[in-house]
């Protein structure tokens, strides 16, 4: 009887790596939600004070401005900053272990067959695929690197697109606790205000549900709380402070 032949269909390569870069892209739901929290309490907590303060539609529509344009310039140039500080960190390190496996082969060779083993390989195929990795470079140097430094190799210290995200959701998350007080007196657009803050929380909470696959209801209200509170907070901040100074 003859032996049937394999029918699985070949995994082309595009597909292999265009997974990595899916994943990198949804790995941005850490800017996403951060510029976007941001961009709604902080802006709240400023335009809430300064219509409880003066009652002057101008000074809040000036202060909200202000502060939505250089919070977004100042989120963006800070993750800019700070992710490229980090990756230049990753680099450097990466570049030791490098220096190492090319100084002590042989010590670095064992170390991989030791990480294998903890990752429950027995000693003789542990040795067996370290051996196999170490006559080609490129994979035994992407291999040590991810598995003992938990880093890839080909880690990148130009985050333009994190900092962009970043920025660019604080704009738009800034948008809906201010955009009431250009339309309406301070006495109408302040609970406008409160009630669009909470519709982006919802929004946001969704977004973040349905990136991480998690359950929608819990998601929400998990932003929307967290949310609520941090608002609650500013608003209290920014109400009584005010009074406090005697302005």
């Amino acid at each position: 009887m003859r032996e049937q032949e394999s029918t699985a269909p070949a995994v082309p390569d595009e597909r292999v790596f265009a997974e990595r870069d899916r994943i990198d892209r949804l790995s941005r739901i850490r800017e996403l939600i951060f510029g976007s929290l941001d961009g709604l309490l902080v802006p709240l907590g400023v335009v809430s004070g300064v219509a409880g303060g003066t009652g002057n539609p101008r000074a809040v529509i000036v202060a909200g401005v202000a502060e939505a344009f250089a919070g977004a310039l100042s989120m963006g140039a800070g993750e800019f900053i700070s992710a490229r500080a980090a990756a230049q960190v990753h680099r450097t390190e990466i570049r030791k272990e490098l220096d190492e496996i090319r100084d002590q082969p042989e010590f670095e060779r064992r170390e991989m067959a030791l990480l294998l083993e903890r990752e429950g390989l027995s000693e003789a195929d542990a040795t067996q695929v370290a051996d196999t990795l170490n006559r080609y470079p490129m994979a035994f140097h992407k291999t040590m690197v991810e598995k003992e430094l938990g880093l890839r190799l080909d880690v990148e210290t130009v985050k333009t697109p994190e900092a962009l995200t970043m920025g660019g959701s604080y704009i738009v998350g800034s948008i809906f606790p201010l955009i009431a007080y250009f339309f309406l007196p301070v006495d109408r657009a302040f609970p406008i205000s409160l009630i669009l803050t909470v519709l982006a929380l919802v929004i946001v909470g969704y977004i973040k549900g349905r990136l991480a696959s998690l359950n929608l209801i819990v998601s929400i209200l998990e932003v929307v709380v967290v949310g609520g509170v941090s608002a609650a907070g500013g608003y209290l901040l920014g109400t009584l402070v005010p009074h406090l100074l005697g302005f």
